[in-house]
């Protein structure tokens, strides 16, 4: 990996791994086990910059290129990939929003808060009925005199019921083309109207929590528009591209720790007289393993470097997400059965890893809809 990163990329690998070791690790299965939203963590995380990757130094943060930031959320995904999506969602999904698209208000007063760490950002996209189905959402906004009264409801919303402010997307144009539909606004928690429902019982990334929400009437100032009224859809788009490089980062890193325990563990474990290392089909899943690890980190490395390039990077962003997800479930299957029945157990760590992975072949758009998206692109649609 020394050719891969440059010096400045080294140095914060290290100081991420520091953070990592320090403050997400020892935690990490009894947060698992728990399923205790990670308060600490987020609070170091905060402390080390972690919290403004996409927020301007004017307004507190720690500013990084896509392809650093690509580099923070794959080392915290090696010992927790719930950390890493929360801070993936708060930083390429709520802080990049504002900072792109919110008024100078809005960032005077949001982006501040959101670096120290003293709000948290949720991205409200996905509904019970609308899910890869985007330009489908039924929430809707209405003109209410100087402002707007939003109501609808919302699924699956990370970090739902500890987030202080929600980017939200709602049909403003109901008979508009699908383009033009949908505008995007900041929400605050605090306004009256909004209901956050239990958090959602799943099957992996349980230090992360997800929920329900209902808006029912609520107020926002016209100062809360992101971008144009009508720009809503292009600007979720346009989100979900950087996000799904962040989730191919997470997933590369839930890989990669499914190879070194595979690798620790075949170096120990005895069967018939040997280390179950030297056995050839042993051998042939770890092989496996890091060549579809470097290749997957390769892919992210590439979307990352075309955007910070000013490129377009939307059909190499799926590209990344795409292989990075599905390789992060081969890598954590392979795991276990190299663990054996051992690897079964939660004491040894990677069935949490199998549980997680599933996860990004989800979130930011499925498995099928990158496909579709890389498809489109090759086609010229």
């Amino acid at each position: 990996m020394t050719l891969l990163f440059n010096d400045e990329e080294q140095t914060l690998i290290q100081a991420v791994r520091e953070y990592v070791q320090r403050e997400v690790s020892p935690r990490a299965n009894d947060r698992d086990e728990a399923g205790s939203y990670p308060v600490e963590e987020l609070r170091a995380a905060a402390e080390n910059g972690f919290m403004g990757l996409a927020v301007p130094e004017e307004f507190g943060g720690f500013p990084l290129s896509a392809a650093s930031t690509a580099i923070v959320y794959e080392e915290i995904s090696r010992a927790s990939a719930s950390v890493a999506v929360i801070l993936s969602v708060h930083n390429s999904l709520t802080c990049n929003a504002i900072e792109q698209f919110a008024t100078s208000s809005i960032k005077d007063r949001m982006l501040p808060r959101l670096a120290a760490g003293e709000l948290i950002g949720a991205y409200c996209l996905t509904e019970p009925q609308a899910g890869s189905d985007a330009g489908a959402i039924a929430t809707r906004a209405a003109c209410d005199g100087d402002g707007w009264r939003i109501s609808g409801q919302k699924a699956f919303i990370t970090s739902g019921a500890h987030a202080g402010v929600y980017i939200v997307f709602a049909v403003t144009d109901p008979d508009a083309r699908t383009s033009r539909r949908i505008t995007a606004f900041v929400v605050e928690r605090n306004s009256p109207g909004i209901v956050v429902a239990p958090k959602e019982k799943k099957l992996g990334l349980l230090a992360s929590e997800i929920n329900g929400i209902s808006f029912d009437g609520v107020i926002v100032p016209a100062d809360n528009v992101l971008g144009d009224v009508g720009g809503g859809f292009g600007i979720a788009m346009s989100l979900l591209a950087t996000g799904r490089i962040g989730i191919a980062a997470q997933a590369v890193g839930i890989a990669q720790a499914a190879l070194d325990a595979s690798v620790e563990y075949a170096k120990n474990r005895k069967q018939f007289g040997h280390a179950i290392a030297e056995y050839q089909a042993i051998q042939w899943k770890l092989a496996d393993m890091a060549t579809e690890i470097d290749a997957a980190r390769l892919l992210v490395r590439h979307a990352a470097l075309l955007k910070d390039a000013g490129m377009d990077y939307m059909r190499q962003a799926s590209e990344a997400k795409l292989f990075a997800s599905e390789l992060a479930s081969r890598a954590a299957g392979h795991a276990i059965q190299v663990h054996g029945g051992y690897g079964y157990i939660r004491d040894f760590g990677v069935e949490r890893l199998y549980r997680d992975a599933k996860a990004t072949e989800l979130y930011e758009g499925t498995s099928e809809i990158q496909r579709l998206v890389i498809a489109r692109a090759l086609l010229g649609q």
